[in-house]
C-alpha cells in the first residue's frame, strides 16, 4: 500500500482528481435535494433520518474535496459554490427535482448502494489517503441502503398508488443511473494500479443486488435502458437553478470568513 502523493505520477494525480471531483459533485448535489424534504417529509422520524442522511452525503464530499485539497490545492468551499452547471460534473440522476417521496426513495436506493458498493472496494485501495477516507464513509453508506432498501420495499408492496408510483420512479431514473459507473479520464490507468475499484466489478454487483431487490423481492420491472449515455459535462435544465440557490449565501457574501 502506498502512503503519499509522492507515490503518484501526474497522470495518476490528475486522473484522481478528477474522479474525486465527480465522486463530490454527486454528493453535494443529491444532498441538496435531499435537503429540500426538510420539514415537509411524510413523518418527523423521516424528516430527520433523510437530513442526517444528507449531512452524511455532504460529509463524504468534504472528505473527496479534503484529499483533493491535499492533492492539488484546491479549496473545498470553492469547488462547492464559486463553480457553475458546465463545470459540474454530478451525473443527471442527482440533479433531477425531488419527485414525491417514492421518486426521492427509488433514487436514494439506487445511489446509495452503488456508492457503498465502491466505497467498500476503495477500502482496499493501493493509495493510503482513498483507503482510509473510504473506511470512514462506507459504515454509514451501508446504513442509507438498508433505510431506503426498506422504504422502497415499504412502497413498492403497499397501496396500489404507492406501487404505482414506485415503478414510476423507477421507470423515470434507470435511464440515468448507469451514468454512475461512467469513468472519468485516465480512470483505467488507476485501476490498473489498484488505486481506484474496478468499475465494471461494482457495476455487476449492483445490478445483481438491484435486480434482487426491486424485481425479485419488491415485484418491479427494471425498464430498458439507453445503450450509450452523455457525458457528465452535459446536465439538465435543472441543475442550474438548483446551484443558484444552493451557493447564493457564498455568492452574497464573498468575504465572509465565518459561516
Amino acid at each position: 500500500m502506498t502512503t503519499g502523493i509522492q507515490a503518484l505520477t501526474d497522470t495518476q494525480t490528475q486522473a484522481l482528481l478528477l474522479k474525486l471531483t465527480v465522486l463530490a459533485d454527486d454528493e453535494i448535489i443529491l444532498a441538496h435535494r435531499d435537503g429540500e424534504w426538510t420539514g415537509h417529509a411524510p413523518i418527523l422520524e423521516e424528516d430527520i433520518a433523510l437530513a442526517n442522511i444528507a449531512q452524511d452525503e455532504l460529509g463524504h464530499a468534504g472528505l473527496y474535496l479534503s484529499l483533493a485539497q491535499t492533492l492539488g490545492g484546491s479549496d473545498p468551499d470553492r469547488v462547492a459554490f464559486w463553480r457553475g452547471p458546465d463545470d459540474y460534473r454530478n451525473t443527471r440522476l442527482v440533479e433531477l427535482p425531488k419527485g414525491d417521496w417514492a421518486f426521492t426513495m427509488v433514487r436514494q436506493f439506487l445511489y446509495d448502494t452503488a456508492e457503498a458498493l465502491w466505497l467498500e472496494a476503495a477500502t482496499r485501495s493501493t493509495y493510503a489517503p482513498l483507503a482510509e477516507i473510504a473506511a470512514k464513509a462506507v459504515r454509514e453508506e451501508k446504513f442509507h441502503v438498508q433505510h431506503t432498501a426498506l422504504w422502497v420495499e415499504r412502497l413498492a408492496l403497499g397501496t396500489p398508488e404507492s406501487e404505482r408510483r414506485t415503478q414510476a420512479a423507477l421507470t423515470e431514473l434507470w435511464p440515468h443511473a448507469a451514468q454512475l459507473f461512467q469513468p472519468v479520464e485516465g480512470e483505467d490507468e488507476l485501476t490498473a494500479a489498484g488505486i481506484l475499484p474496478d468499475l465494471n466489478a461494482v457495476h455487476a454487483r449492483w445490478t445483481d443486488l438491484i435486480t434482487r431487490h426491486l424485481v425479485d423481492k419488491c415485484g418491479l420491472t427494471l425498464p430498458d435502458a439507453p445503450t450509450t449515455q452523455p457525458g457528465r459535462d452535459t446536465h439538465t435544465h435543472h441543475l442550474a437553478p438548483l446551484l443558484e440557490e444552493m451557493q447564493s449565501v457564498a455568492r452574497q457574501h464573498p468575504d465572509a470568513e465565518v459561516w
